[in-house]
């Protein structure tokens, strides 16, 4: 264990370096200094992947020197603001706005622009905007606003706003159907007021505000007016607590969500209690029972006690039958070595994200960053690929005696490689093939959230020089690790494998104790899941990362103790093939996460469409995955654990 920990340090440790050195911008600006008003993204409220870049709806952007109307020059209203690679992969688009804003500029005008007549499309393409709720995102100094693209009504006058801004009023918003809209008309927000509240040299808020009075009709032919207010306001808010406007602290921090924690505490208390008791009283008889059969079998009592003592108190059955089998190698052992290799990679990945998560006071907080979570993602990815390599090295190395043993040998070297193969790409196949079609989907579709080719190039040499190196030095590694040989068991494994008993109880079964234990897994989580789900699908900003690590704590509790009463149940039933159960039974947490996200998808969210729908799930199978071997993984490390003490305690001859 100490190399992966290790591993999830310094992964932490660079994520930090490389972010300390994105947030030492201090966004300390100069009178009359130029602040930049990036445009990001227009569409639909309900689909957070249906976006689209700003431009797609026929705007105008100001005649300002930033946007010469001379053809011939260019202004930064053609400028792109230079993206990282989790901007990218987190769909963000940023494209000059063309407005020309100076810090505590005093002045009043307007900054203004005028579109072409309206075409046909152009003015059906606002009023599906309108009537399906699509809204547009800006960035100013890296804080984020958003703005609604217009109203649905009879006729102009009759709008009453109760909302405070944008997008307050767009939560209380839901999209209209066609046969709802027959004496409804389209109207576009054409007057926008931009409120910058600042401390010193430093701004501290933004907040933007449609004017209703500016409400516009759209047709066909009509020319519309778009317009900027900038107002400076002075606030005593400080800079440090800027971001926490956006932080939803009522509903991350709603008593239900403590409660929830202390239920899990509570459920993990049990188990281990319920592992306590099968622990401390059921081997205790167990050891007391193979004991006692050890000494008659010595000869310590005449023929007569002999018969006596063991009809009456020993049972010849039980998990000390199946200790010449219990140390063989599970069936298809690279593939199975190849998998914990991965789980564990993504146990120490998950941690590290944690870990840098939590210590964002030190670095930036991770949720005021664009994309800077999914940068971390990747650089711990690449770096902990070593262990991947390390642990399926190790675990190869150590079980592959026992299936030579057996017969099931196609040659050393070509096993070695086929598990180092596999290591290195099961994962990236899963995930490249399903981002593929994601992508393919994104880019028939023209949003912003189709990865550039100049980005998949990067993630590609990423992994071609990065990971897969470090993944094959880990294999090296775990190879030497280990000697791997049977000594290395409390018990030698026997050359003939012993008949598995069919006629046992539901419980000695794996298939009815498998979603028994992922059902209590899921259990310990499916709260903090939902706020999780609606951070990613309901544009809040996860920032209770604190709750994050305690959660996962618990879950990685309940997972080991859950396979290890699975475990004890098959071993008591005489089923020796405990290593796929333990895995299973850890990883069929990701099958209820996964029914949930079905569940998430149809009663709590308003998506709809193909598009939606396919990124929806695809990033829903996506978290199964990775859920499944993470916990599949503690699953069989709490398992084995617990196997090799039981058989370490019990004299065999």
């Amino acid at each position: 264990m100490r190399f992966p920990l290790i591993a999830a340090a310094a992964a932490s440790a660079a994520s930090i370096l490389l972010s300390a050195e994105a947030h030492s911008d201090d966004h300390r600006y100069k009178k009359d200094e130029h602040v930049e008003l990036w445009v990001n993204k227009v569409g639909p409220y309900a689909n957070p992947q249906e976006a689209y870049e700003y431009y797609k709806l026929p705007y105008c952007a100001p005649e300002t020197k930033h946007h010469p109307d001379d053809s011939q020059t260019t202004g930064r209203w053609n400028e792109w603001k230079v993206h990282t690679m989790g901007e990218h992969l987190g769909g963000h688009a940023l494209r000059h706005s063309g407005h020309d804003i100076k810090f505590l500029s005093t002045k009043t005008d307007a900054e203004k622009c005028t579109t072409k007549p309206l075409t046909a499309a152009q003015a059906k393409q606002f009023a599906k905007a309108v009537q399906h709720r699509w809204f547009y995102q800006m960035y100013l100094d890296d804080l984020p606003v958003w703005g609604m693209v217009g109203e649905m009504l009879p006729k102009k006058d009759t709008l009453t706003l109760k909302e405070k801004d944008d997008l307050e009023r767009l939560d209380h918003m839901t999209e209209l159907r066609d046969e709802d809209i027959a004496n409804l008309h389209p109207f576009v927000y054409t007057n926008r007021n931009l409120v910058i509240s600042y401390n010193k040299d430093q701004i501290v808020k933004v907040d933007l505000t449609s004017d209703p009075q500016s409400l516009e009709e759209v047709k066909e032919g009509v020319k519309l007016e778009f317009s900027l207010h900038v107002q400076f306001v002075e606030t005593k808010e400080e800079f440090h607590s800027r971001f926490d406007r956006y932080l939803d602290h009522e509903f991350f921090k709603h008593p239900i969500h403590w409660f929830s924690v202390f239920n899990s505490f509570m459920m993990v208390l049990f188990l281990m209690g319920l592992v306590a008791l099968i622990l401390l009283r059921t081997l205790k008889k167990d050891y007391a029972r193979y004991g006692l059969i050890h000494d008659l079998e010595d000869g310590e009592y005449d023929d007569d006690e002999k018969e006596a003592m063991l009809h009456d108190k020993v049972e010849d059955a039980g998990w000390k039958q199946v200790h010449g089998d219990v140390f063989r190698g599970p069936h298809l052992l690279p593939l199975f070595a190849a998998l914990l290799g991965t789980g564990w990679q993504l146990v120490i990945l998950t941690l590290g994200i944690i870990l840098f998560a939590v210590l964002g006071p030190l670095h930036g907080e991770v949720h005021e960053g664009r994309g800077e979570v999914l940068q971390a993602t990747l650089i711990c990815y690449a770096f902990s690929s070593i262990v991947s390599g390390y642990m399926s090295g190790k675990f190869f190395k150590e079980y592959y005696p026992t299936v030579a043993k057996s017969g099931n040998n196609s040659g050393s070297g070509n096993l070695w490689q086929l598990t180092m193969g596999l290591t290195i790409a099961l994962l990236p196949t899963v995930t490249v093939v399903i981002c593929f079609c994601l992508n393919a989907v994104s880019l028939l579709y023209g949003t912003i959230n189709t990865v550039p080719f100049m980005v998949i190039l990067k993630l590609f040499l990423l992994w071609i020089f990065v990971s897969v190196p470090l993944c094959v030095v880990g294999t090296l590694l775990g190879r030497h690790a280990n000697k791997g040989t049977a000594s290395s068991f409390p018990c030698r494994v026997n050359t003939i494998p012993r008949p598995i008993p069919d006629d046992v109880p539901w419980y000695g079964k794996p298939s009815g104790l498998i979603p028994l234990a992922g059902l209590l897994s899921f259990g310990s989580i499916f709260i903090e899941l939902y706020y999780v789900l609606t951070s990613l699908w309901n544009y809040k900003f996860y920032h209770v990362y604190g709750f994050l690590l305690g959660v996962y704590a618990i879950l990685t509790i309940v997972v080991g103790m859950t396979s290890i009463i699975v475990v004890y149940f098959c071993l008591n039933a005489e089923n020796y093939l405990w290593q796929w159960t333990a895995f299973a039974s850890g990883a069929s947490t990701a099958g209820y996460v996964f029914l949930y996200g079905i569940y998430y998808f149809v009663f709590k969210t308003q998506m709809h469409g193909f598009l939606q729908i396919c990124f929806y799930f695809g990033y829903m199978t996506l978290i199964a995955v990775n859920l499944g071997l993470l916990c599949g993984t503690m699953g069989h490390a709490a398992a084995s654990r617990f196997v090799r003490a039981i058989f370490a305690n019990v004299k065999v001859d």
